[in-house]
């Protein structure tokens, strides 16, 4: 004669506890998430070749491209960015509450720093140098980085995309297909990506105060360089 042993159906309690149970873990995956998506935002996206020892190279040169208005303050907070570059786009809302923040102290710069794994990355530059050009910098370079959920990752070419930006930017087209056909447009994009690379720059987003890398843990890593560079 068989014997079935039936499990006893759980208590309201345990019922509850199980619940409870549940959801204290569902809130401990949430915090891991958002962990793992600041430590990604920090740490470059891509690493460039190693490359052989070079002279170094200035993090400011003549020509590079300064966001808004230079700050007042002998300080200037250097990015070496990729637009294509997700971290970089992460990091993108944060830099605009520093720029906010430091507002006519610190100089923001930036520096393009197209990275061979992605398509489209140094299309993206090479359009906003030729906005840069019409005196447009700051809204192409700002579309750039809204945008970049359409267009990035993609294995196409999304020009004629960074074109209809321009249109809707209200940029002289004509001035701006020259830009883009200038090989000294290109030329001037990757003299960014030599400095950088001379300057030990291997992904991005990668930070300089003045002349000093900066090695990150936090975002907030960026509000204490530059107190320190202010003597706060």
């Amino acid at each position: 004669m068989n014997t079935r042993t039936t499990r006893p159906t759980p208590s309201g309690e345990q019922r509850k506890s199980r619940r409870v149970l549940w959801i204290n873990l569902g809130a401990v995956a949430a915090f891991i998430i958002v962990a793992v998506i600041v430590v990604l935002a920090l740490r470059p996206s891509t690493s460039t070749e190693e490359s052989a020892e070079a002279d170094p190279a200035p993090t400011v040169r003549a020509d590079t491209r300064i966001l808004g208005e230079p700050g007042t303050a002998d300080v200037t907070l250097v990015e070496f960015l990729d637009f294509e570059c997700e971290a970089c786009g992460a990091t993108y809302p944060y830099i605009e509450q520093l720029r906010e923040k430091y507002a006519g102290d610190v100089t923001f710069a930036i520096r393009y720093f197209p990275l061979p794994g992605h398509k489209n990355s140094e299309n993206a530059a090479v359009a906003v140098e030729a906005a840069a050009r019409q005196g447009q910098l700051e809204p192409m370079y700002s579309r750039m980085f809204e945008t970049q959920i359409e267009w990035g990752e993609k294995q196409q070419s999304e020009a004629p995309l960074f074109r209809s930006f321009a249109v809707e930017l209200g940029l002289d087209m004509d001035a701006y297909d020259e830009a883009i056909a200038d090989p000294t447009t290109l030329a001037r994009v990757r003299s960014d990506l030599d400095d950088g690379v001379a300057l030990g720059v291997r992904g991005t987003p990668t930070f300089f105060v003045n002349d000093e890398r900066l090695e990150l843990t936090a975002l907030e890593d960026l509000d204490r360089a530059l107190d320190a560079a202010l003597g706060r």
